[in-house]
């Protein structure tokens, strides 16, 4: 049999994957309208229209994975229509003033934000079951102060124990502190108390799995219906019952002063290689003045810092300065360390 032989004419050209050019010239959506990303969830956006009509859109591919997430001010277009069925489209994302962000891959510094356009950052840790983790509170405040975000910090279960020693810590570098009991006689009282720190502004709830974030937001938000779940009592940690981030309104009786409650997923790991010292340091005025008289490059808890003679005025320790400074070192280690999983 005689070979068969091959030429350039049974060689077969693959056609390109598009066969029509893209145009330069892309739509300007002049008729686009202004929303506010409430939840994301598996490819799905629903916003939340200046309208006030809920709709379900999808982000054009332009923007990119990741792009969008709640608290996010964005320009909708299509059926904005909020019908059952229907899906419009997100086609730009304003620019933020401030994010929730961790290090996910502590090597690779892959950063993910996880809201945006915060006015409040509340840390929800309990004073028992399961025991506070002074790691993950330092890491949020970290990225409080870097964003220039107000922080809270919410104790909950307030009736099982007492307050640990480290709160007057976090009050002295400027924290405003809250707490919550479950017990009857006073727990309306407390609700009260955190209702009217959150109405009138945007805030994010944040900590560990077991607090109590979702058992408060039903209680602030009676139609919310969040699941809750137990602690675990051999590991001593909470069960997540929150999938994904999601916003909800708060209403008040008095015009003007609603706000916004951001939920988010019970946290374990938050890194933070992806913040500048600096910007953590430009949030308490009086320290950073101190830190311009510093060496090029330090880290603001070495022996040669100008901080170890600021507490000490006339030879003399200042206990509250020591205190703030001592706690606002804890932080910048912390930030530098970086340690990858939350203590």
């Amino acid at each position: 049999m005689t070979p068969y032989s091959y030429d350039e004419s049974d060689v077969r050209i693959r056609p390109s994957r598009r066969t029509r050019p893209r145009s330069k010239d892309r739509p300007s959506h002049d008729g686009a309208i202004y929303a506010l990303v409430t939840t994301v969830d598996r490819g799905r956006t629903t916003c939340i229209t200046d309208d006030a009509v809920i709709v379900t859109a999808m982000k054009a591919r332009e923007l990119g994975p990741k792009s969008v997430v709640v608290g996010d001010r964005v320009k909708v277009v299509g059926d904005v229509s909020g019908t059952e069925g229907t899906l419009a489209r997100i086609v730009s994302v304003e620019p933020r003033r401030n994010s929730l962000s961790r290090t996910v891959d502590d090597a690779a510094q892959v950063e993910r934000t996880i809201v945006a356009n915060i006015d409040q950052l509340v840390i929800v840790a309990a004073v028992t079951n399961p025991e506070p983790r002074r790691g993950l509170i330092d890491r949020f405040l970290v990225c409080a102060f870097h964003e220039n975000i107000t922080p809270y910090l919410l104790m909950t279960k307030t009736d099982l124990a007492p307050l640990p020693d480290f709160v007057e810590e976090y009050r002295k570098l400027g924290v405003h502190i809250l707490t919550s009991s479950s017990k009857a006689e006073s727990h309306e009282s407390d609700l009260a108390k955190v209702k009217s720190v959150l109405l009138g502004k945007t805030s994010v709830l944040v900590g560990h799995s077991g607090v109590g974030k979702s058992t408060l937001i039903n209680a602030l938000v009676p139609h919310a219906g969040r699941i809750t779940g137990d602690v675990n009592v051999v590991t001593g940690r909470g069960r997540h019952t929150s999938s994904s981030a999601i916003a909800l309104p708060l209403s008040s009786e008095l015009e003007g002063q609603d706000g916004w409650i951001i939920d988010t997923p019970g946290i374990r790991a938050f890194g933070l290689a992806h913040l500048d010292s600096n910007r953590i340091i430009a949030s308490f005025a009086d320290i950073a003045e101190v830190t311009q008289g510093c060496l090029p490059n330090c880290s603001h808890y070495e022996p040669s810092c100008r901080l170890n003679e600021w507490v000490k005025p006339g030879g003399v320790i200042d206990e509250e300065r020591l205190t703030r400074v001592t706690s606002l070192r804890s932080l910048l280690e912390l930030k530098d360390k970086n340690p990858a999983l939350s203590e």
